[in-house]
């Protein structure tokens, strides 16, 4: 709307202009064009819509505008027009203008300039009649608000369905939302895989469909099929000129490997708009195709999707051909292998796989149906064969098990999920020892509890008991994890790092997501925050690469807390803000609170106020968030000189109750806390932990901050030199942490009087402050250099920006700010995809210009551009 607004400002001064809103239906063109109408309050408002029937004849549409057959002449009644008020001139659907009026109406609109006129014409990507503006699908955070409007109670992954199969097309949210039954808004009943009937867009995408040549028509039917057939298969059944139609609609676009339909649904209803026989004839067509381009899955699907009957060498073959294949496709093949068996214990298999690939690929709501699924066919299949054969009924019962072990490993942040968990394990740990440590893996933190601890250990030590030597790196892992685990919750710390670093070992001989997740855990457990980012790393990658996107959130909250841990705190920031990212997109709420908590935390730790409020005020509502954004309002103490609110916040984590993540907030806050508190000696039982801890990590940088810590502890000044003395003398502490080493030792000297040697740490903590954008504690810094005796001030250490300086240091965040903006990104949708308020991201992007050398959007644009 902003350039809409720029526009009719512009034509009201007297410098006529025009544009031209770009999108698919329902993108929310025509609601622009009637708001333009609304706000040009006193103009003379002329509205030419295009219409099908008279495309095919010429000057149709400048007839019913004005008795013209002119551009000049249209021109110049215009013009005579807004000599007594500004004229616009609004063009909705213009595609389906006749062509010589749209040639008239471009022509007078290259004319406009110092005339009070404005041209605003609305229609499909491919529209060539103004200068364009694309309006694209909207973002999830709009999407959210616009759902909350019309269904307001709906839940978190009904929410990322609809998002999902909208596309982010406005009118479809809207009629997707008004349609849904209370049962299905609470997520208790299927959603619709379309419109609904007297939806407004879909008798439009219908009136579309229907206007374009029946050849084309057939073409899209097949093209809106499951799986979409690339493009290679698709030119089997027709030749590329023939869907020029649907993408000159703005229907499709076509790539060089496939056709993509303008939203997912269009998509939707130019597959629901055949009826059910020829949807058989196309898949079986697809089938064949798909089958002779090599395509083998994707012909096992469009062949299970013509079989409306039971087909057990089809089921088969759908079972072999999933377990390669991306979690999405894996997803289709489950289900129909379980549609397609007679076998009732094969069918629950079927589904339980189904909804665990649909997990893995982001679709927890389709996931959480074929659970249900599973779970009342296991319980009528165990009614109907208890009284016949105890087997079937056992495996009846396993099945159910099963299922609510995959809904714990989907919340694996509830508390409940813990106990089923170690149920799954206690139950079919004999049988299955793999799923046994999978589930012990997941319940890892119910060894913090000590109602839960022994249970834990003892299922532990039973699961391990059973291992031969002879299993896959992969499969070792999981059981030193767990033995590592169960060794913590004893307090042997010794045999739990020692488990730990034999799972790191054989980290590299293994190329799954999941084994890689937990291995960075034991990294972080073990204070190696390189193998911990080496690990998690390659996990998001992999998951990223299979189409497991739920795990990819997960590995990249590990990737956050290791840099952060490692002091880069813009590598930590770069992974939070994907992580949060994605983990909304996957309906993962809680992960998405902690992706959140944690760049409240980051921003806190380089002194920024104004990010830390905002991104604890985004995680407020997440319980797995509370901790770190109690973190995060402590180092804000800190940076405001406040040390004793800073303590009681820190001390609470320190001793609360254990939560998610709870092992490493508890060794992180323990600087922080005695930095807050000093030499306080209820505190040295914490410390003194921290000091094992850290000891047994072996880590430089762990080290360094144990002996920062001891140098807090003490009142011997002598004593507390010595320690700061041993921490800078490490070489793993650099950046951050090695700063704040210098600022807390430049002011122990400072107020031992030992001037001239305090101004030499201080110097370098400013200065290394300054460099990471940590202006409140480079403002530190300085006041202890003046109290110091240091004359020139923060002046000296400040360089003037160099003009266009491509070169120039950007934090993570300034970066991602001034990429979104360059990529020409308005504030507010910056401030809406880094979880900011667009005043932060102004302030944020004023400092991008200063850093820059530059003044303005377009040049910081040309000069990423040119770097």
């Amino acid at each position: 709307m902003q350039e809409v607004e720029r526009l009719l400002g512009s034509a009201a001064a007297g410098r006529g202009g025009a544009l031209q809103l770009c999108g698919a239906p329902g993108s929310g063109r025509s609601t622009l064009l009637r708001e333009a109408a609304a706000r040009a309050e006193g103009w003379t408002v002329h509205a030419l819509p295009g219409h099908a029937a008279e495309r095919s004849l010429p000057l149709a549409a400048l007839h019913r505008l004005l008795p013209v057959s002119a551009g000049e002449t249209l021109l110049d009644q215009l013009r005579t027009a807004s000599e007594h008020r500004p004229v616009l001139l609004l063009l909705d659907d213009a595609h389906l203008l006749d062509a010589p009026s749209a040639r008239a109406v471009a022509h007078a609109a290259r004319r406009v300039g110092t005339d009070r006129i404005a041209f605003l014409a609305a229609g499909p990507p491919g529209l060539e009649l103004f200068p364009a503006r694309h309006l694209g699908p909207l973002p999830d955070e709009e999407c959210r608000a616009l759902l909350s409007v019309h269904a307001p109670d709906l839940t978190g992954d009904v929410a990322v369905t609809l998002i999902e199969l909208s596309g982010g097309n406005p009118a479809a949210l809207t009629d997707l939302a008004r349609s849904l039954s209370p049962e299905q808004r609470r997520g208790y009943a299927p959603l619709p895989d379309t419109l609904p009937p007297d939806s407004p867009l879909r008798h439009r995408l219908h009136a579309e469909l229907a206007g374009l040549p029946a050849v084309t028509r057939d073409l899209l039917r097949l093209a809106a099929c499951d799986p979409p057939p690339p493009l290679p298969v698709l030119l089997a059944h027709c030749r590329l000129d023939d869907l020029a139609p649907a993408e000159q609609a703005g229907l499709i676009t076509v790539d060089d490997d496939r056709v993509s339909f303008g939203s997912p649904i269009a998509r939707a209803v130019a597959y629901r708009e055949m009826v059910a026989a020829a949807r058989r004839t196309a898949h079986l067509a697809l089938a064949e195709s798909s089958a002779a381009h090599g395509r083998g899955l994707d012909a096992l699907l469009h062949r299970a999707a013509a079989t409306g009957g039971e087909d057990p060498a089809l089921a088969a073959a759908l079972t072999r051909a999933a377990a390669p294949a991306t979690p999405s496709q894996a997803t289709e093949a489950f289900r129909y292998a379980a549609q397609l068996t007679p076998d009732p214990l094969a069918r629950d298999a079927a589904l339980l796989d189904a909804a665990r690939a649909a997990w893995l690929a982001g679709r927890p709501h389709r996931a959480t149906q074929l659970l249900r699924s599973a779970e009342q066919s296991a319980t009528q299949h165990e009614f109907t064969t208890r009284r016949e054969a105890r087997p079937p009924a056992v495996r009846s019962a396993e099945t159910r098990l099963r299922a609510r072990g995959l809904a714990a490993e989907m919340r694996p942040e509830d508390p409940a999920s813990r106990e089923i968990l170690m149920d799954v394990a206690a139950e079919i740990g004999d049988a299955d020892p793999m799923t046994a440590l999978d589930a012990l893996s997941l319940a890892g933190e119910a060894t913090c509890f000590a109602g839960e601890r022994d249970r834990y250990v003892t299922l532990a030590h039973r699961i391990v008991a059973g291992r031969r030597g002879t299993e896959s790196p992969a499969t070792a892992m999981a059981y030193h994890h767990v033995a590592g685990l169960a060794e913590l919750a004893v307090g042997r710390e010794d045999l739990a790092f020692g488990r730990f670093r034999r799972e790191l070992a054989l980290a590299g001989d293994v190329a799954e997501p999941m084994p890689l997740i937990r291995a960075s855990t034991a990294g972080i457990l073990v204070g190696d925050a390189r193998s911990a980012v080496s690990a998690a790393g390659r996990a998001a990658v992999l998951a990223r690469a299979g189409g497991a996107h739920s795990l990819v959130p997960r590995a990249l909250e590990l990737v956050a807390l290791a840099e952060m841990a490692s002091g880069d705190y813009d590598a930590a920031t770069t992974a939070a803000l994907d992580g949060a990212a994605i983990a909304r997109s996957t309906g993962q709420s809680a992960l998405t609170g902690t992706h959140l908590g944690l760049l409240a935390v980051l921003a806190a730790l380089v002194g920024d106020r104004d990010d830390g409020q905002e991104r604890i005020r985004a995680a407020t509502g997440t319980e797995q968030a509370r901790p770190l954004c109690e973190w995060a309002l402590a180092l804000l103490d800190l940076v405001d000189g406040r040390p004793l609110p800073a303590a009681v916040r820190l001390h609470t984590i320190a001793a609360g109750p254990p939560g998610r993540g709870s092992v490493l907030l508890r060794v992180a806050v323990v600087p922080h806390l005695l930095e807050a508190a000093g030499p306080e000696p209820a505190l040295n039982p914490v410390a003194a932990a921290f000091d094992d801890w850290a000891g047994r990590t072996g880590q430089d940088g762990w080290l360094a901050l144990r002996d920062r810590c001891r140098a807090l502890r003490t009142r011997d000044g002598e004593a507390a030199e010595e320690h700061f003395h041993a921490a800078l003398r490490r070489v793993g502490e650099g950046g951050f942490p090695r700063a704040h080493t210098e600022l807390l030792y430049g002011r122990l000297l400072r107020r031992r009087r030992r001037h001239v040697a305090a101004r030499e740490h201080l110097r370098r903590a400013a200065e290394t402050f300054r460099l990471l954008g940590a202006e409140p504690w480079a403002a530190q810094s300085a006041r202890e250099l003046r109290a110091a005796g240091e004359r020139s001030g923060p002046e000296m250490i400040t360089a003037a920006p160099v003009r266009g300086d491509r070169d120039a240091v950007l934090t993570a965040q300034q970066q991602r700010i001034a990429t979104l903006v360059a990529e020409g990104a308005t504030n507010r949708e910056v401030a809406q995809e880094l979880h900011l308020s667009p005043r932060t991201v102004d302030h944020h992007l004023r400092n991008v210009f200063a850093r820059l050398g530059v003044r303005s959007r377009t040049e910081m644009a040309h000069l990423l551009a040119a770097g």
